[in-house]
This record gives C-alpha cells, sequence and structure tokens, in this order.
C-alpha cells in the first residue's frame, strides 16, 4: 500500500498526521509505505488537492472530501 500526504506549508498538523497515520496501519497490521509532502499553495492548486492535509491511498484520494481551498 502507498500512502501519500499533502500538506502546506502553513499546515501545523504534519507531527499530529505522521503520528494517527502510522497507528492507524498498526492497529489495522497494514503495511504501507508513507510519503509526506510539504506543499505550497501553487502546488496544490497544480494537484487539484482540496485541502491540507490532503491523504491519497493508492493514488485514491481520502481525506479532506467536499472542501474548497488549501490552506
Amino acid at each position: 500500500m502507498n500512502v501519500d500526504c499533502y500538506i502546506s506549508k502553513k499546515c501545523s498538523s504534519e507531527d499530529d498526521l505522521r503520528k494517527n497515520l502510522q497507528e492507524a496501519l498498526r492497529l489495522e497490521n497494514v503495511e504501507a509505505k508513507l510519503n509526506i509532502f510539504i506543499i505550497n499553495d501553487e502546488k496544490a492548486n497544480e494537484l487539484g488537492l482540496k485541502g491540507s492535509p490532503s491523504i491519497f491511498i493508492n493514488g485514491k484520494e481520502i481525506q479532506p472530501i467536499d472542501i474548497i481551498g488549501f490552506s
């Protein structure tokens, strides 16, 4: 499994995100490659991200859903 996370440079949730994802993977006994990318607004818009953090599992966005704006 591949987990890609995109976080705005302005977002302070990286530590909590990393901790929560690692704990969830451990509890579910799932092995995954966790990638966390700190990006600017321009890159977020280029990627069409809906918010920060944005989480993709195997290329499918799971978080956030129906949020407008990356910040």
